[in-house]
């Protein structure tokens, strides 16, 4: 089973908030809300997310800043802008701050969904924060954010190791595809075996799975 996509959901309409939370908790996201824009900056800043769904219109912080800061911060999760303020000049402006897409108020739901999926399938090719189980795996800064809130530093194999499971969550990689991949100079495939020891001791048994006679995989809890 897939990890839920995290999505962090900045709204302050308290029924179109319930409405969204509903539907996209439905449709397999692990959504968290804030109802303001300081809530959904220190979110941003905090935590990792996949994607994020922005209104303009917000008290404390002005979306459009909210996303500028957290761009500022190296804050890179896709973002959807979905504001009432849906001219092109708007559009435009939001683009302009750092959103991949911009839909207006009132949206039609199946296309909401679809450009999430969409920024997702986009995103996933090239991201460098990839969730794993019980948390987030960092590939620049080697290091994994637990969903606890500490941050445990990966050696460099580790996070090799830990990169190409997490590109690839439904795959399983037997022992002699990890060394290519990952151990090139190995010779001897209980190499993988040791690694994998280190990540379950470092972050959590579950972290990476055993698959019986084929190898390894990315846990799914």
């Amino acid at each position: 089973m897939a990890l839920a996509p995290k999505l962090l959901l900045v709204e302050d309409d308290p029924q179109l908030t319930r409405m969204l939370h509903e539907l996209l908790t439905s449709e397999g996201y692990d959504v968290q809300v804030a109802a303001d824009g300081q809530r959904g900056l220190h979110l941003g800043l905090t935590r990792s997310y996949d994607v994020i769904v922005l209104d303009r219109g917000l008290p404390a912080i002005e979306g459009l800043d909210l996303l500028t800061r957290l761009r500022a911060n190296g804050r890179h999760a896709p973002t959807l802008v979905l504001s009432a303020q849906g001219n092109p000049s708007d559009r435009v402006e939001g683009l302009d701050a750092g959103a991949e897409d911009y839909l207006g108020k009132p949206f039609d739901v199946e296309e909401l969904l679809a450009r999430l999926r969409a920024l997702l399938r986009r995103h996933d090719d090239h991201a460098t924060v990839l969730p794993v189980p019980g948390g987030r795996f960092d590939a620049d800064t080697r290091s994994v954010l637990l969903d606890a809130g500490d941050e445990v530093g990966l050696s460099e194999r580790e996070a090799m190791l830990l990169d190409v499971l997490a590109r690839n969550p439904r795959r399983v990689f037997s022992r002699a595809e990890l060394v290519d991949t990952v151990f090139e100079s190995a010779e001897d495939e209980g190499v993988v075996d040791t690694y994998v020891h280190y990540l379950r001791r470092k972050l959590h048994k579950g972290v990476i799975e055993t698959v019986r006679g084929l190898g390894y995989r990315l846990g799914t809890r």
